[in-house]
Order: C-alpha cells, then structure tokens, then sequence
C-alpha cells in the first residue's frame, strides 16, 4: 500500500490488523483449553447476528458517506474534507467502531473467546498507530475547523 504526502500516513490497511488478530485468536482455540464459551450456540449466533447487522450498516453508512462526499476511505490517501453528518455526528470513527462490531460479531458468533479477549489489544494498535496519526494529520490540515469537531464529537461513541 503506497503512501501519499499528504495523508495520514498510516503504512498498512486497519481492516488487516482487525482480520489478523481475529485469525490468530480462532487459530489459538485449537490449542488452549478455554474454547468456548460455555453457552448455547443459538444465543451465541443471535448476538452475533446482531452484533455484525450493527457493524455492516454502520459500516456501509459511514464509507457510503464518504463516497458520496468525494472523501477517500484510506488512511494512506489524501483526506479532502472533514466528514460531520451521518455517524459522524456521534463518533469520529465510525469505520473503526464498526469494525469493531464485525470482529466482536464473529469472535461471538464463531464461540471464540479468545479471539475476543484479543480484541482490546486491536482497539489499542488502532487507536495509538492508526486514529492517533489521522489525528495529528486532520489537526494540521483543517486547524481550528477540526479542533471544534474533535472538541465537539467523541473519538468512538
């Protein structure tokens, strides 16, 4: 993935950091005694079911929001403008939030719990190497215009 000047420079696609953790979590499984949950696979697919609508509408709101503004979704590409209607009105990361929801969706729904236990270390790795670089990009291209919605809007809900 090619980096542009101006952006946020952010070296790897987020989705691969969510998808690699959520398959070392479900390949761990095979070799650690704590594989399931303990509950009923019914439940077990329902909140995950509901858990991965959430993620994929939100999901599909938030980059259609972005398509739609002429605004391109990668970190690594240049930002045009500062997206504030749709999700972006109740948190500045909706992408990340969302998914955040898929990952917990499936670690749910496929009876890993480790790959769950797994996914504050990703919010963590987003938010320090990804949301913190776009972060300092957005602040010292858009200035004060960014800082109001920064100040205005929570960084994930």
């Amino acid at each position: 993935m090619g980096v542009e000047p101006d952006s946020a420079g952010v070296h790897f696609p987020p989705p691969f950091v969510y998808l690699g953790a959520l398959l070392l979590g479900l390949s761990a499984e095979r070799y650690v005694t704590l594989r399931s949950f303990g509950i009923d696979w019914r439940l077990l697919a329902a909140i995950g079911a509901v858990l991965f609508i959430a993620g994929v509408v939100l999901m599909v709101a938030a980059a259609g929001l972005f398509r739609r503004l002429g605004t391109n979704t990668p970190p690594s590409r240049p930002t045009t403008l500062i997206v504030t209607t749709g999700p972006y009105r109740w948190t500045r990361n909706p992408m990340y939030l969302a998914m955040a929801l898929i990952y917990a969706s499936l670690a749910i729904g496929l009876d890993g719990p480790i790959a769950l236990a797994l996914l504050p270390l990703v919010l963590i790795a987003i938010q320090t190497q990804v949301i913190a670089r776009e972060e300092r990009y957005l602040e010292a291209k858009f200035g004060d215009d960014y800082r109001r919605y920064k100040a205005r809007v929570r960084r994930w809900f």
